[in-house]
């Protein structure tokens, strides 16, 4: 299948997921999209089957890291081609989703839709964290990553059985770290992104901070003993 399969994985954004559903579905019904609840504690699936959403309800909540892989090991025994992570926030535009894909087509496994391509990132301490991250994986695989803590990315066919045959494969920076060194090709291509309108992130500054240094230390260190099955 040539179409693109757009995975929301989703936990606790009732007040959200029906807007960003319907949204894509009714501007882009070219893209196939599967919801996964990551088992939520509102009622984010029972919005979802109201609505006759595409849901896979995970029982028990596996975070971002299972319910992102989840959805890719759908992708794969359906046999799609190109598969996009997708906030359920409201965060992610769809319409550069098409873009994203052409990108991909020019040899890609990976394309990041990237809010630091032509536009510079602001100074806070948020951005002093993600460049920080950017300079690990520079330092590590040669290769200049400007937004590496987006969570809108692709992956072709190749990445996307990776990810599902894969142990504990998330879709974050250290990852995309260690694809990068198994000799993966990744590209970013420049998007706007959207403030959330309802719900609260799970990243507070305490809890971002420590994501941040979870993530150096596993870009630096961890990644140069991980092994590829």
């Amino acid at each position: 299948m040539d179409k693109v399969l757009v995975i929301i994985p989703a936990y606790n954004e009732a007040l959200n997921i029906e807007r960003v559903v319907t949204g894509l579905q009714e501007e882009y019904p070219i893209f196939d999209y599967v919801i996964v609840n990551d088992g939520s504690a509102d009622e984010t699936a029972a919005v979802c089957r109201r609505c006759g959403f595409h849901l896979i309800d995970l029982p028990v909540n596996l975070g971002l890291a299972g319910a992102f892989q989840t959805g890719l090991k759908y992708a794969y025994r359906k046999g799609y081609r190109y598969a996009i992570q997708f906030d359920g926030d409201g965060q992610h535009r769809p319409e550069y989703i098409e873009a994203m894909r052409e990108k991909m087509d020019e040899g890609y496994d990976i394309v990041i839709g990237s809010r630091f391509v032509t536009e510079k990132k602001p100074n806070s301490m948020r951005m002093l964290g993600s460049r920080l991250l950017s300079a690990a994986i520079r330092l590590t695989t040669g290769v200049s990553v400007a937004d590496p803590t987006s969570g809108m990315r692709m992956f072709n066919e190749r990445m996307i059985r990776e990810f599902a045959e894969g142990l504990n494969y998330g879709p974050e920076p250290d990852t995309i770290s260690y694809l990068l060194k198994q000799g993966a090709r990744v590209a970013e291509i420049q998007v706007m992104m959207d403030e959330r309108i309802l719900g609260e992130s799970y990243l507070k500054p305490v809890s971002a901070a420590r994501y941040m240094g979870k993530m150096m230390f596993s870009i630096l260190l961890v990644q140069n003993f991980r092994k590829r099955d």
